[in-house]
């Protein structure tokens, strides 16, 4: 006659296997908050990058003094104020989100040489206090 045998967890062992698999989740949820603020400050920096490609843009598609998009005059420093959605105004509203400031460093005759940087907050002036976040480039314009 054959004997059946059974094979089965003891009670020690589901309770340690509950335990390892809550300690995994209790760090993997310790985790979320910093994967949230580095897609915040991912998606912010992307945002910014496109200001400043933008605002570059008009600048390289001007014929005249002054930019067709922006109105920025090359020689005098502008500040723009962008929305999330990506509307700019020279005014710094409740919806504003970035700040791009162009500034016109020396350069020599012929040349234009601009200084563009984009932070966040917008409200946050950067000369006062630091931003959570900023992009700066600094481009150079033939204007022969």
């Amino acid at each position: 006659m054959k004997r059946r045998t059974w094979s089965a967890f003891s009670l020690i062992e589901v309770t340690l296997a509950l335990g390892i698999a809550a300690f995994c989740l209790i760090s993997v949820f310790g985790l979320i908050p910093i994967a949230v603020q580095t897609n915040r400050n991912a998606t912010s920096q992307t945002a910014a990058t496109a200001i400043v490609a933008s605002v570059i843009a008009d600048m390289r598609a001007t014929t005249s003094a002054t930019s067709p998009q922006y109105g920025i005059t090359f020689g005098t420093p502008k500040t723009l104020y962008f929305e999330g959605a990506g509307q700019f105004t020279t005014l710094l509203g409740a919806n504003s989100r970035y700040r791009a400031s162009v500034t016109f460093p020396t350069s020599p005759t012929g040349l234009s040489y601009a200084d563009i940087r984009v932070t966040w907050p917008a409200p946050v002036d950067p000369t006062v206090a630091t931003p959570s976040g900023s992009v700066e480039t600094f481009a150079a314009f033939d204007r022969n």
